[in-house]
């Protein structure tokens, strides 16, 4: 199994920065996508930023050129940096990261338990 842990979400005000991080770990054989997805209250859960082994990283429209996605594979950890945060950026993120494991060599998804951004003045 791969466990995730999630840290550095919390209060910022309108313009502010944040940096979200996810460590992985377990039997982890091999990571190939990481990224971070946001679900706001009423709101279905949305892409905000993927990366791959190879360092090809996507972005949701609504962040790009604000936030950053990055990994460092030795450490299996992905990090999301997110500056000129916005009141409408408010939502609980999740780490996803597939990943295949000693056990069970077929990747498949794994997701943190999410932590809570709030935008807000």
């Amino acid at each position: 199994q791969v466990q995730l842990v999630e840290s550095g979400g919390g209060l910022v005000q309108p313009g502010g920065s944040l940096r979200l991080s996810c460590a992985a770990s377990g039997s982890i054989f091999s990571i190939n996508s990481m990224g971070w997805y946001r679900q706001a209250p009423g709101k279905q859960r949305e892409l905000v930023a993927t990366i791959n082994r190879g360092g090809i990283t996507n972005y949701a429209d609504s962040v790009k050129g604000r936030f950053t996605i990055s990994r460092d594979n030795g450490k299996n950890t992905v990090y999301l940096q997110m500056n000129s945060l916005k009141p409408e950026d408010t939502a609980v993120y999740y780490c996803n990261v597939e990943a295949s494991t000693y056990t069970i060599l077929k990747s498949k998804d794994y997701w943190g338990e999410g932590t809570l951004v709030t935008v807000s003045s």
